[in-house]
């Protein structure tokens, strides 16, 4: 059972709250929205689920050259390929399902997500930028469904911010590859696309890039209208201060291979997250 949950990745699911962005940034507060932005969230998780099987299922012999990923179920023989392909099979066919009856446009979504990470587990994650690109891609797929099943538009400003935050974890996560291949052990085709100093200096231009975005967002005529006051820049300040932490565990700490687990343990991070979330909804509702 615990190889079965491993297998899974339910520390993944944290991605999954973009889900709900639409609905914190339209400034919407209804509970039956989350609700139906909650079933979208275990519809997508089941997916991911059976992606991240698809893509083990993929990489069994460079995940056993891995420092850390030849630990996984499939890579050290826990759980054999026939039955990986079952457990794929049925996370995949009942979410498909499901969404389907639950939200056309939801079910969509899915398959697109689907297909696109079936392609990028085959071919593109091999092609430098362009694997990086596929998993921000993802990203705004959780805001479009989250968007579908609660009838909000999402605004450019969300698309654009998630995107580039995507961008700049997923160049830390290629960093910490890089870091490997550096010490002899080479655990991606694509790696030699990328050097340290590609890296770095993307990191930094995404983060003045994310910052600046967010910056503009919070003042932006439209939101301070909505809001009814122009006190939410306020909130960047902390969006400085969780980038420049990341950034920190990324350079200083040499530490960025999984943004997931980095969120899950860092309480720095975990702390700073929770004081936005709390001044965002505290300006919006209360000022």
């Amino acid at each position: 059972m615990d190889s079965i949950v491993k297998l899974f990745r339910p520390h993944q699911y944290i991605k999954n709250i973009f889900i709900f962005a639409p609905l914190l940034f339209s400034l919407t507060f209804e509970i039956n929205l989350y609700l139906n932005a909650l079933v979208a969230f275990i519809f997508f998780s089941l997916i991911a689920s059976s992606i991240y099987i698809f893509n083990d299922l993929m990489d069994i012999e460079a995940d056993r050259l891995h420092p850390k990923k030849r630990f996984r179920p499939i890579a050290n023989g826990k759980i054999t390929k026939k039955n990986a392909y079952i457990l794929l099979l049925s996370l995949s066919i009942p979410s498909l399902i499901g969404a389907s009856f639950f939200s056309l446009n939801l079910f969509i979504i899915l398959i697109i997500y689907f297909l696109l990470n079936i392609i990028y587990s085959l071919k593109l994650k091999h092609i430098a930028i362009i694997d990086i690109f596929i998993i921000s891609t993802g990203f705004v797929l959780r805001l479009f469904a989250g968007a579908v099943v609660t009838n909000i538009g999402l605004s450019s400003w969300i698309i654009i911010i998630t995107f580039l935050l995507a961008l700049f974890l997923a160049m830390a996560k290629r960093r910490d590859d890089v870091l490997l291949s550096l010490k002899g052990e080479k655990t991606r085709k694509n790696i030699d696309g990328y050097n340290l100093e590609f890296i770095n200096a993307s990191m930094v231009l995404m983060a003045g890039v994310v910052i600046v975005s967010y910056l503009l967002y919070t003042l932006s005529p439209e939101i301070t209208a909505r809001v009814g006051n122009e006190y939410l820049f306020l909130t960047s300040f902390f969006i400085i201060l969780g980038v420049l932490r990341y950034m920190q565990i990324t350079f200083v700490e040499q530490n960025s291979g999984s943004p997931t687990k980095i969120v899950l343990k860092d309480l720095f991070l975990q702390i700073t997250i929770l004081f936005w979330l709390i001044s965002f909804v505290a300006i919006v509702k209360f000022l």
